[in-house]
């Protein structure tokens, strides 16, 4: 480690005084190789623009051993802090976690993917269409981004999802749904359809979105610092900043938290990333597998978007924005690699796209030479 320290230092920080390594010895299997000079200066080339107060979490998976690493804009200074074990909102990431959950029921036999969603409602849907669950999974359900009685220019702007609630979503399925195409023939990224992902396997199981992350989920993996519920944390909360470095409220989901309400460090999610390596967990290998050809270098399993690289690896990726957060995470399954970026860095800041540019630049430098 002290290698990337003397790297990071001479490369991007101007006064680190009190910047600190952020490797941990948690329990988990922790790396011993050396930060790259590479990788330092990637760090510093797509964290430079943002405001001050900027922070990045990073995991670095490397043949499933990790390291982590933090970074804060201070006073136009990047250092180096510890930051593994605080929260930021993962944005669209959760999805992921939706189709895991859908993943779970199959594996539990409780539905099949192919299962029409309106065969476990207790109302009418407003449309003769068949939208199967793996349709709500894998944005090929010809629902719009964003319901229509959802107007952003009209309810809180720092805020956008709070009051968008049971009556609402029910009032669009019953007589406002109007599909952009028939389910299944063409890919069309949806927020909706995976807060109604969400929404019915809750109701399906007669509790509560935040209630399934955590039983079937949060447990079993052990993300003891992750929910969907902003009351329930416990761990240090980073501050979404808006694109003037200027802090921002944190979203809040009622209906449509399927789409994107969770919480989440950089830990827990690496201890996620560690069991998407482990081919014998059921529900993880069904979310990885293709369930639909976007184009010819991109397919989508259940909630991960399946990428092909120019090496001829694939990489199992999503990310995500709010108003105040903005991550991304790359799984390399076959050779056990992977980078996690956890930022409160907004997703209406210019310079966003600086975030999976990091992540995609700093998992390529893993890759055996």
């Amino acid at each position: 480690m002290k290698s990337y320290l003397t790297a990071l230092i001479g490369l991007v920080l101007s006064s680190c005084s009190n910047g600190q390594s952020t490797i941990a010895k948690n329990g988990m299997e922790m790396s011993t190789d050396e930060i790259t000079k590479e990788q330092s200066e990637l760090i510093y080339k797509n964290t430079k623009s943002f405001p001050k107060n900027t922070q990045l979490s990073i995991a670095l998976i490397k043949n499933g051993k990790i390291d982590f690493i933090g970074v804060e804009n201070r006073n136009d200074t990047i250092q180096l802090i510890e930051n593994y074990k605080d929260v930021f909102e993962i944005g669209s990431i959760t999805k992921v976690f939706t189709a895991t959950l859908l993943s779970n029921f199959v594996t539990d036999q409780k539905l099949k993917l192919e299962d029409n969603i309106q065969d476990y409602l207790d109302f009418k849907i407003n449309t003769d269409k068949t939208i199967t669950f793996k349709a709500l999974a894998n944005h090929t359900s010809g629902l719009p981004r964003l319901p229509s009685n959802l107007h952003l220019l009209l309810v809180d702007q720092d805020n956008p999802y709070k009051d968008y609630d049971k009556e609402k979503l029910t009032d669009y399925l019953t007589s406002k749904i109007k599909l952009n195409q028939d389910p299944g023939i063409k890919y069309e990224y949806s927020n909706l359809g995976a807060g109604i992902l969400g929404f019915e396997l809750a109701i399906i199981s007669n509790t509560s979105y935040e209630n399934l992350l955590q039983e079937k989920l949060f447990e079993k993996y052990k993300m003891t610092n992750s929910t969907s519920k902003k009351e329930n944390i416990t761990s240090n909360l980073v501050k979404g900043l808006k694109p003037n470095g200027k802090t921002t409220a944190n979203w809040d989901f009622d209906a449509l938290a399927g789409g994107g309400a969770i919480f989440s460090t950089v830990e827990d999610l690496s201890k996620f990333a560690l069991a998407q390596f482990n081919d014998n967990n059921n529900e993880l290998t069904l979310t990885q597998k293709p369930t639909f050809k976007v184009n010819k270098n991109m397919s989508i399993g259940l909630g991960w978007h399946i990428l092909k690289r120019k090496n001829g690896r694939e990489l199992i990726w999503h990310n995500g924005g709010t108003g105040g957060y903005s991550s991304s995470m790359a799984l390399d399954i076959e050779n056990r690699n992977g980078i996690i970026i956890l930022s409160n860095v907004s997703a209406y800041n210019k310079e966003m796209g600086n975030i999976d540019q990091l992540c995609f630049g700093l998992i390529k430098t893993l890759d055996d030479k």
